[in-house]
């Protein structure tokens, strides 16, 4: 069965068969249509007539592959997305733009093969339920037809006749076989049509890989500047505090040796000022060391590193991180570093801004990604805007091709979640 979010899912029987009955439905309808559309369109081409015609038949098409897409999803749970280019700009490239794009083509593709196979998911889905249910019930009914006894088979040889109701139970039997022979199959079936929807509705292969490879361009575009800005911050925090302070402890000195011999008191007051500045200046360094890679995340991981960040916020928060993840099968360093960054930045703007009285931090396995959850109760309104705290967490996420969303309505919750990628 197919793989969704890790599961095996397939549709249920409902579903299905209200699917097999609508899309047979369509089918029989729009394909003539559709069809009749299409031979005068390239019939009336020569005169013109048919570009206009051709246009309209193509929307037509459209107009039919996205409601299949909006029914597979309702009714098999298959998510199949829009597959079509941007439309160039201009009348001529609004139809140039439609005609050459290959999805278009596929939508009528897959119009063709839906006929033959929504006529014959039909004829089983009702063959299947009506005989099932006509012989599972017959001995609630058989009393009323006429003449009180029945004949399945041929009059003139072998056949099997019901005249008691004793004689209603094989049958009755048979048609619970069937009943659960047609669940089995129509919803067998309801895969096959949602496969064959995402393989015919949704983006091709090649679309997957241009969107795959514009976005690992994105990332890398938003790491480079990321990276940047992060070196600007370095670059700035060593010039405008240890380089100052260092600087202050040097001329101190220089100052204090001037007046040791003809001044040693006001040397010594120098002394202890440069030997201010000097500890000023190492915790300034360690801050800044802490702020690039922090040691408790190096030394012992992330649970401690996050529990340290929890305990030093003024709005109680609740730490989990899955057994493993600082232990025995931790990810690796660039990861680690993104999650403890993510949640330090996440807790400084609950402080700041959301006004919570209660946050959560949740860090687990999915799959191939390590997942970071920060929720709070505050006020809510919290956005990516560009150049703001959210914006870099994304970029940061971005440089090991991460995930950063937000969900923040007026008056919360929120929860900012990060997916990080890792290989085990």
């Amino acid at each position: 069965m197919e793989q969704v979010d890790g599961r095996q899912h397939q549709p249920g029987a409902v579903g299905a068969n209200v699917y097999l009955f609508t899309s047979f439905i369509m089918a029989v309808t729009w394909l003539p249509v559709v069809a009749a559309l299409l031979a005068s369109s390239f019939g009336t081409l020569v005169v013109w007539v048919g570009f206009p015609l051709l246009t309209a038949t193509m929307m037509l098409i459209r107009g039919f592959a996205r409601m299949e897409r909006r029914l597979v999803y309702a009714t098999l749970g298959y998510y199949v997305p829009d597959p079509y280019r941007p439309i160039p700009p201009g009348m001529f490239g609004w139809f140039k733009g439609r005609f050459r794009d290959p999805a278009t083509w596929r939508d009528l593709l897959y119009l063709f093969v839906l006929l033959p196979m929504s006529v014959v998911s039909f004829a089983w889905m009702v063959a299947f339920w009506s005989a099932g249910i006509g012989l599972a019930s017959l001995p609630l009914w058989y009393r009323w037809v006429d003449g009180g006894y029945m004949v399945f088979g041929s009059v003139r040889g072998a056949a099997y006749v019901v005249n008691s109701f004793d004689d209603t139970l094989i049958p009755a039997l048979v048609g619970v076989l069937l009943l659960a022979l047609a669940l089995v199959t129509t919803r067998w079936l309801g895969v096959v049509h949602g496969k064959l929807a995402r393989a015919l509705l949704g983006p091709s292969k090649a679309t997957l890989l241009e969107a795959e490879a514009a976005h690992l361009q994105a990332s890398r575009a938003r790491g480079v500047d990321a990276a940047e800005a992060e070196r600007r911050r370095i670059e700035r925090d060593l010039h405008d505090g240890a380089q100052q302070r260092l600087v202050a402890v040097a001329m101190g000195l220089g100052r204090a040796k001037s007046k040791m011999e003809r001044d040693p008191e006001g040397a010594k007051v120098l002394i202890e000022e440069a030997h201010a500045d000097a500890k000023q200046a190492v915790a300034e360094l360690r801050d800044l060391a802490r702020g690039i890679y922090p040691a408790v995340l190096g030394d012992r991981g992330l649970d401690a590193a996050l529990s340290s960040l929890a305990a030093k916020s003024p709005v109680p928060v609740d730490v989990q991180v899955e057994d493993g993840l600082s232990t025995d099968r931790r990810p690796p360093a660039a990861v680690e570093t993104t999650a403890y960054f993510t949640v330090a930045e996440a807790l400084t703007n609950i402080a700041k801004y959301a006004d919570a009285s209660q946050a959560s931090v949740r860090v687990f396995r999915e799959h191939s990604k390590v997942v970071v959850e920060i929720t709070d109760n505050g006020v809510g309104g919290a956005e990516t805007r560009r150049g703001g705290g959210l914006a870099g967490l994304a970029d940061r996420a971005a440089t090991i091709d991460g995930v950063l969303t937000v969900v923040s309505p007026i008056g919360g919750p929120t929860v900012i979640r990060a997916d990080l990628p890792c290989e085990w």
